[in-house]
C-alpha cells in the first residue's frame, strides 16, 4: 500500500479534501500549489507561480488552474473545481476522483462512467515549467479532452479583477499558444505533446473565492481570465502531456523530459523520504549560482536567522554536505558585508537581527561535527574569528557586550528575536535586554571557538576566550536561573520576564551549556510539564499570563496568538536534543513517540511536509504557512541524532 494515498471517500468529501494541500517547487523560487482536489483556497495557490524579478521581489500567479473536461458521445464531464461566492462549488469535478497517490509523482485517478483517466503532475527542476501527463487508462468509446486555462497574472499578495487593460492577444506556438495579460510579465506558453485545436473564446470567470483568505480576515475573491480552450482526441492507453511555462518547449521533447524528472524524484514511501523531499523544496538556486534556503511556503522569503537554523537539518542531516557549503558561501558573503557595513548583494533578509551571527556559529559547529574540525577550520575558521571579534569590539548596532560578559539587545520598540510578531507597530512580546537564548548561544559560541583555537595552537587566543566564557557562565546563572527551577526569558534592568517560555531549552540543548546537570534537568522537566505537545514546544505555558494557543481569525487576532501558546516543531527538535544529551539512549523510545505526532501530518494539511505552527491545545491543528523550513530541518536533525544515540552503549 502506498504511503501517501487517499481514497475516494476522503477526496470526494470536501471537508476532508479542501484542508489538504500539495506543494511542488522547482528549487529556483517557483512553485505550484493547491488543494488535493485542485480547488484553490488561498490567493497563494496556483498551477504556475513564479518570481518575476523585473517587477518586484514577489512571486506571481500566472496560470491559476487548468480545467480538464472529458467528452464522450457529446456529453461533457468537467473534472475541475472552483469555489464561488455564496459557498457555491462548480463544476464539482472532485466527485469523479477515485484516488490520489503522492508517493512518487502526485497522481489523481478519475472515473467517469467507463472512462478512467490518470493525471500526473510534476514541476521541472530549475525551470519555470509545470508538466501534467494525462493518460487514458480505459475507455469504451471515442473520447475527447478539453482543457480550459484560468489566468491571473498577478502578485501572490494581490487579486485580479475583470478589466479592460488585460491583453487578449495570443500567438500560436508548437501545439499551443503563448499569451501575456500585462506589460512587464513574461509570456505564458501553454503547449501539448499532441496536436490540438485552440478555440479562442475569451471570458472572465467572476467571483472566484478563497476561503483561507476569508478565515484570515482578508479580501477573498477575484476574477480569472480564460482565453479559450484546447481540444484533442485521446485513445485508450495514450498519454498527452501539457506544459505551462515562461519558455517554449518542443512537443517531441516533453515525454523524455517528464520521464527524466520522474526518475529524479525520491519516492515518498516513508516518513524520512517525505521530509527529504520537503527539504529539497526549500532550495533556491539563482541564475548567478547563489544558493539559498527559503524560510517556508507559500509566502516566506530567504531570512538570515531561518537560514542558519535550518541549514544543518536540511543538508547535513541527509548527507548533503555540498549544499551546506553552497548555501554558506552565499550567506557568508552577505554576513561579512553586513559586519563590514557594506551593501548586501544577495537576497537574504533580516541579516541585521542581533542573534544571526550567533546562529551562524551554531550552524558551523554542526558542520564541524559532520565533517571534522580540521575541515571546518579550513572552510570557516576566518569567519568564526571575525564573528567573535565583531561582537567583542561592539560593532553590531544592537548587540552590546556588557562588563558581566552577557550580550544586551534592545527589543522594546522593534522585535529582535524569532518571536517577532508585532501589533500597532510594536512587538507583541517585547523581549529586550539580556535575552536567554542569545546568551546561551553566546556561551556556546565562545566555548566552541576557544576549543577550535586551542586545537590549532592558538593558546593565547583560546585562554582569552575561555576566560570570557567563564564570566558569561557565572553571569548567566546569576541572571536567568530562578528559584522555581526554570530560566527567566529575558532580563532588562529591574524588568524580569517570569513567563515560562521555550527559549530556555537552548541553554540545555547546545553543546556547551552554562548550566550544571541539575539545572539542565530542571529546565527539561518544566518544558516537559508545561510546554511539550505532540507538535513541539508551546511558545508560552498555559500557566503564564496571556496564554492564547489558537492561531485563527483576522491578522491582529493571529498576531496576538503567534507566540503566546502556539506550538512549534523546530523548538521540539532542540527539546529532543536536550533529552538525548541528558538521558542518552533511555529517552529514545520517548522521542520515537514524539515523532509520531509529526508523522501524522504527512497526509494532512500540506501533504508530505510540516506546517509553520500548530495550535497549543488539542487537537493541535496546523496553521500558518503550509511548509516551514526550520520545522522540517529540526525533525530531520532529530532523526539523525536518534541514529547516533542508538549506536552508543
Amino acid at each position: 500500500m502506498s504511503y501517501l494515498r487517499l481514497e475516494k471517500a476522503v477526496m470526494t468529501n470536501l471537508q476532508e479534501s479542501l484542508v489538504r494541500e500539495y506543494l511542488r517547487t522547482n528549487r529556483s523560487g517557483a512553485y505550484s500549489s493547491s488543494t488535493l482536489v485542485d480547488c484553490n483556497t488561498r490567493k497563494y495557490h496556483g498551477l504556475l507561480v513564479v518570481p518575476v524579478p523585473e517587477l518586484d521581489d514577489e512571486n506571481h500567479v500566472l496560470l491559476s488552474s487548468l480545467d480538464c473536461t472529458v467528452i464522450q458521445h457529446g456529453a461533457e464531464f468537467n473534472l475541475g473545481l472552483h469555489k464561488y461566492q455564496g459557498n457555491n462549488f462548480s463544476p464539482n469535478g472532485h466527485k469523479y476522483i477515485q484516488e490520489f497517490d503522492a508517493t512518487t509523482v502526485p497522481t489523481t485517478t478519475y472515473r467517469v462512467g467507463g472512462v478512467i483517466l490518470k493525471k500526473e503532475v510534476i514541476f521541472q527542476h530549475y525551470e519555470d515549467r509545470i508538466l501534467i501527463r494525462y493518460t487514458l487508462v480505459d475507455a469504451h468509446s471515442a473520447t475527447t479532452l478539453r482543457f480550459r486555462p484560468f489566468l491571473a497574472f498577478r502578485s501572490v499578495r494581490q487579486f485580479t479583477h475583470e478589466n479592460a487593460t488585460a491583453s487578449r492577444e495570443y500567438s500560436a506556438v508548437d501545439n499551443g499558444i503563448k499569451t501575456c495579460m500585462y506589460a512587464g510579465y513574461p509570456d505564458l506558453y501553454m503547449q501539448f505533446s499532441k496536436k490540438n485545436e485552440f478555440i479562442f473564446q475569451p471570458d472572465w470567470y467572476r467571483g472566484v473565492e478563497y476561503p483561507k483568505e476569508q478565515e484570515r480576515g482578508y479580501a477573498s475573491n477575484e476574477d480569472l481570465y480564460v482565453p479559450g480552450y484546447f481540444e484533442m482526441p485521446i485513445k485508450k492507453g495514450e498519454s498527452i502531456i501539457f506544459s505551462g511555462s515562461t519558455s517554449a518547449i518542443k512537443p517531441s521533447a516533453m515525454k523524455k523530459l517528464f520521464d527524466d524528472e520522474v526518475a529524479d524524484r525520491v519516492p515518498r514511501d516513508n516518513f524520512y523520504h517525505c521530509l527529504v523531499t520537503a527539504a529539497h523544496q526549500f532550495h533556491r538556486k539563482e541564475k548567478n549560482h547563489d544558493r539559498y534556503l527559503l524560510a517556508g511556503y507559500p509566502w516566506f522569503k530567504c531570512r538570515a536567522r531561518d537560514t542558519f537554523i535550518a541549514l544543518p537539518g536540511l543538508t547535513l542531516a541527509i548527507g548533503e554536505v555540498d549544499y551546506f557549503e553552497k548555501v554558506m558561501m552565499t550567506a557568508e558573503r552577505d554576513l561579512r558585508a553586513f559586519m563590514e557595513e557594506k551593501p548586501l548583494s544577495g537576497k537574504i533578509y533580516e541579516m541585521e537581527q542581533p542573534d544571526v551571527p550567533l546562529w551562524a556559529v551554531w550552524a558551523m559547529q554542526q558542520y564541524a561535527k559532520e565533517v571534522g574540525r580540521d575541515k571546518c577550520f579550513e572552510m570557516y575558521g576566518k569567519l568564526l574569528h571575525k564573528i567573535v571579534k565583531y561582537i567583542l569590539d561592539g560593532k553590531h548596532p544592537n548587540l552590546r557586550l556588557d562588563d558581566n560578559g552577557l550580550l544586551y539587545s534592545n527589543g522594546r520598540d522593534k522585535a529582535v528575536t524569532w518571536m517577532n510578531s508585532t501589533a500597532n507597530g510594536r512587538p507583541v512580546v517585547p523581549r529586550s535586554g539580556y535575552i536567554v537564548e542569545f546568551n546561551a548561544l553566546w556561551y556556546n559560541a565562545l566555548k566552541f571557538c576557544a576549543s577550535m583555537a586551542s586545537e590549532k595552537g592558538d593558546v593565547k587566543g583560546a585562554e582569552m576566550i575561555e576566560k570570557l566564557a567563564a564570566k558569561v557562565k557565572e553571569s548567566f546563572v546569576e541572571t536567568f536561573v530562578n528559584e522555581y527551577g526554570y530560566l527567566l526569558d529575558y532580563v532588562d534592568g529591574t524588568m524580569m520576564d517570569w513567563s515560562v517560555r521555550p527559549n530556555m531549552i537552548f541553554a540545555v540543548a547546545l553543546d556547551y551549556s552554562p548550566l550544571n546537570q541539575q539545572q539542565m534537568k530542571s529546565v527539561v522537566d518544566i518544558c516537559t510539564r508545561e510546554l511539550l505537545t505532540p507538535k513541539g514546544l508551546r511558545s508560552l505555558s498555559p500557566k503564564s499570563g496571556g496564554y492564547n494557543p489558537i492561531y485563527v481569525g483576522p491578522q491582529a487576532q493571529r498576531d496576538y496568538a503567534y507566540h503566546q501558546g502556539t506550538a512549534w516543531p523546530w523548538l521540539g527538535g532542540f527539546y529532543m536534543e536536550a533529552c538525548l544529551k541528558l538521558y542518552k539512549r533511555s529517552r529514545l523510545s520517548f522521542i520515537e513517540r514524539q515523532l509520531v505526532g509529526y508523522e501524522d501530518e504527512m497526509d494532512y494539511h500540506a501533504i508530505g511536509t510540516i506546517s509553520e505552527l500548530f495550535d497549543g491545545n488539542p487537537p493541535f491543528h496546523g496553521r500558518g504557512a503550509m511548509s516551514f523550513a526550520m520545522n522540517v530541518a529540526e525533525i530531520l536533525r532529530t532523526l539523525k541524532l536518534m541514529e547516533k544515540y542508538s549506536y552508543q552503549k
